[in-house]
């Protein structure tokens, strides 16, 4: 006969040995490496990385009722505290075809959402990436998401109103297009869920890039060797990462880099293959020319120093009508896809 314990303990056994096909994603789509069924990972989890102990002395205390009815408790707002850490969550492919796994840098006021999910409840990048063997690893930057805030962050936060994505991301026809609703010709963005998108806004400020970067070269150095996939703030940050840590990043891709790196350091970084992807409508926008410009100029010399560099201008390979946050417009598949074409020519897939 056997015993309870003995049923218990094979139980355990058998969880233990199909736990990794069990771990599936209920989003749609297929095994790990192919582009339908569910998602199997080997692994998932998260983490907090980087930041440093501050410590406040000479703030006033006060009590406070922590919850409605509740009990008064003391509030110091002096001591020891951890700040400017940023999080990090992973997904690793039940099948890998990837050398190294991918690290995503998001954009500015924004958070690692915008490469889990579309607007619309499409399948973003990471998820894309995911599926064709990729691990990825999404990041939420100091004072964004689940990184948290600080009271050590100088300045006031930015805060984005509804009508500013519309009219400076391009998915509108510049300004006052919001209130018109006036869409740039042929735009890819998912409309339609518009007011879904800019629920993903969260505040910024414009004093914590040295803490970001810190941030982010801590997560390089526990993650990398890797890929990094950085849109727009996170591109300059990207690029500044790379230097500092040019054995680690393998290759650079930078969507719509709203900055890049310095030209003192270009010898630092030019063995770090770099992708720039521009999307449509940029000549009819009166910032954009002079971001792409700038960046354009930086490329040619990282190019003169020897440096790997190649520039994508969508419209250009036929897909049109993509705006800023093009890892959310209708044609992001084929954008990833771009991308992966260019790593897997990079060696970095196979």
């Amino acid at each position: 006969m056997i015993s309870i314990r003995n049923m218990l303990r094979r139980s355990l056994v058998l969880a233990s040995l199909l736990l990794p096909t069990m771990l599936v994603a209920a989003c749609g789509g297929s095994s790990s490496g192919s582009e339908n069924g569910p998602l199997q990972l080997a692994d998932m989890g998260s983490f907090h990385v980087g930041g440093r102990d501050v410590t406040i002395s000479g703030q006033p205390t006060r009590d406070l009722a922590l919850s409605p009815g509740g009990i008064t408790v003391r509030i110091d707002p002096n001591g020891t505290f951890s700040v400017e850490q940023a999080y990090v969550q992973y997904f690793v492919p039940a099948s890998r075809r990837s050398i190294l796994p991918i690290l995503f840098m998001h954009g500015g006021g924004m958070t690692g959402v915008e490469y889990e999910t579309t607007p619309d409840g499409r399948e973003g990048w990471l998820n894309y990436f995911l599926r064709r063997g990729w691990p990825v690893y999404n990041v939420d930057a100091v004072e964004r998401g689940r990184a948290g805030w600080s009271q050590t962050f100088e300045g006031a936060p930015i805060f984005l109103a509804k009508n500013e994505p519309f009219e400076r991301f391009r998915i509108g026809n510049g300004a006052g297009s919001y209130t018109k609703r006036e869409l740039m010709p042929g735009s890819q963005f998912p409309i339609d869920a518009y007011d879904k998108f800019v629920r993903q806004f969260v505040p910024r400020w414009t004093t914590t890039d040295d803490a970001a970067l810190a941030a982010y070269i801590a997560a390089i150095d526990r993650i990398c060797p890797c890929a990094v996939i950085a849109h727009g703030q996170g591109g300059q940050l990207a690029f500044r990462a790379a230097e500092a840590r040019a054995d680690k990043i393998r290759a650079l891709v930078a969507v719509e880099p709203a900055g890049v790196g310095e030209t003192a350091s270009i010898e630092k970084i030019k063995g770090v293959p770099v992708l720039a992807l521009y999307g449509d409508f940029i000549d009819q926008d009166p910032r954009w020319p002079m971001i792409k410009g700038s960046g354009l100029r930086y490329f040619d010399e990282v190019r003169a120093a020897g440096g790997f560099v190649t520039v994508i201008d969508l419209p250009q390979i036929g897909i049109t009508g993509n705006s800023h946050v093009m890892m959310m417009d209708r044609n992001n598949a084929d954008i990833a896809a771009a991308i992966n074409r260019w790593l897997a020519e990079r060696g970095l897939w196979r």
